[in-house]
C-alpha cells in the first residue's frame, strides 16, 4: 500500500488488520474488503491488539488508521456483529491511547464506522468519501457511537443526520466536525500533519492528546454502560430483525412509507 507514510510492507500477521511502520508512524489498515471492513468480532479484537502494541512501542509517535477497498468501515457486521461492549472498549482504547490516532479515509463510512472515525484525534479524507448514519433505516440506534461523536459534532447537524440517515460528502463532514480536513490528495494533505507529530516531544504529545480526548473519554466512561445496553436492546428487537432482513433481501422494510 502506498499511503501517507510511504510504501511499506506488512510487519504483523495478515488478517483483517494489517500493520506497517515507517519513520515513527504505524499504519493500521482495515483489510477485510469482502465485508466492507465491517465491525466483526475478529476485526474489533485484532484492531484492539494492534493499537495496544503501537501504544506500548516507544518507536511509535503516531498511528494512522486507514483501509483497503472502497469502504473505510461499513459499521456492524450484520451477519456476526461484535459485542457492543467490545466496540465500546475499542473506542476507549483509541481515545485513551498515548499516541495520536489519525484516520485516513478514501472511501465510504457508515454507521458504527463513523464512531471509529470520530474517535480518532485527526481525521482526513479524499474527495470520493461519503458518510451516513444508517442505523434508523435498519431499526437500530446509533447508541455507542454517540459517545465519541456528540462532543465533537455540530448539534443541529448531528440531530439531522442521526435521525434521517441521509448521506453526505467530505465538505459537509468537515463543516460539522466529523473530519479535520479533506483534500483532492489526502496523502499530500496529511504529510505536514504527520511531520508535525514526528517533531513533537513524546511526553508532551501524550499529555496533549489526553487533554484533548478527555471529553470523549468522560462520555465513554459515564454513558458507556447505558449506551451498550440501548444498542443491544434495539439490535435484538423485532424492528431490527425486519430492517436487517430487508437490507439483505434488497427491499424496503415494512414500515417505510
Amino acid at each position: 500500500m502506498t499511503g501517507p507514510v510511504g510504501p511499506v510492507g506488512p510487519v504483523g500477521p495478515v488478517g483483517p488488520v494489517v500493520s506497517a511502520h515507517e519513520r515513527g508512524v504505524t499504519t493500521l489498515t482495515l483489510d477485510s474488503p469482502a465485508n466492507r471492513n465491517a465491525l466483526s468480532a475478529e476485526l474489533v479484537g485484532e484492531l484492539g491488539t494492534a493499537l495496544a502494541a503501537a501504544g506500548a512501542d516507544p518507536a511509535v509517535r503516531a498511528v494512522v488508521l486507514t483501509h483497503s477497498g472502497g469502504t473505510f468501515c461499513s459499521g456492524a457486521d450484520l451477519k456476526s456483529p461484535c459485542d457492543p461492549a467490545d466496540f465500546l472498549s475499542l473506542l476507549d482504547r483509541i481515545a485513551g491511547l498515548s499516541k495520536p490516532v489519525v484516520a485516513r479515509v478514501t472511501g465510504h463510512v457508515r454507521a458504527g464506522g463513523l464512531g471509529l472515525l470520530g474517535v480518532c484525534d485527526i481525521a482526513a479524507a479524499g474527495p470520493g468519501s461519503t458518510y451516513a448514519f444508517t442505523e434508523t433505516h435498519l431499526g437500530v440506534v446509533p447508541a455507542v457511537i454517540s459517545a465519541p461523536l456528540l462532543p465533537r459534532l455540530d448539534p443541529r447537524a448531528a440531530a439531522r443526520y442521526f435521525l434521517t440517515a441521509e448521506p453526505f460528502g467530505p465538505a459537509e463532514a468537515a463543516r460539522i466536525g466529523l473530519l479535520t480536513l479533506h483534500a483532492e490528495d489526502v496523502d499530500e494533505a496529511l504529510a505536514p500533519v504527520l511531520d508535525g507529530l514526528r517533531k513533537a516531544g513524546p511526553q508532551a504529545l501524550a499529555a496533549t492528546k489526553a487533554l484533548l480526548a478527555a471529553p470523549v473519554r468522560a462520555a465513554l466512561a459515564g454513558d458507556g454502560e447505558r449506551l451498550t445496553a440501548l444498542s443491544a436492546r434495539h439490535f435484538g428487537s423485532a424492528e431490527a430483525r425486519e430492517g436487517i432482513t430487508a437490507r439483505f433481501e434488497r427491499r424496503s422494510p415494512s414500515w417505510a412509507l
